[in-house]
């Protein structure tokens, strides 16, 4: 028995890792799910580029990543592509993709799909 619930412990614990809010989820989503973001929402809709390098590879680039989303406020949305780290300006504040995981591997390709965004939003009243 205690070694079913050592095994399940880390599934419960991970679920409350993302709380949902009244119209999207705190906390890292996947592609298709909505973000609440402190204001606005972002749905990431497709990944356009994953050049990060390997956590167990030197590399003489770090990459980057690309992500399509639709950012939606109100009774407006647009789509806007967010690079990992660097701010966009969004209705009165600044929307940042501020991480994505898994972090990539050289001997495992990450699917789209598994991926999971964090975004940061900062300004508005």
């Amino acid at each position: 028995m205690k070694a079913a619930i050592a095994l399940f412990a880390p599934c419960l614990l991970s679920a409350c890792a993302a709380t949902t809010a009244s119209n999207g989820i705190e906390g890292p989503v996947g592609l298709g799910e909505i973000a609440y973001v402190d204001g606005p929402r972002v749905r990431p809709d497709r990944l356009v580029e994953d050049s990060r390098c390997p956590i167990d590879a030197q590399c003489v680039w770090a990459g980057r990543v690309v992500l399509r989303a639709t950012v939606i406020g109100g009774s407006w949305s647009r789509p806007v592509d967010l690079i990992l780290g660097e701010p966009v300006q969004v209705a009165d504040g600044m929307l940042t993709l501020v991480a994505v995981a898994p972090e990539r591997r050289s001997e495992a390709a990450v699917r789209p799909e598994q991926l999971r965004f964090t975004f940061a939003f900062q300004g508005g009243l």
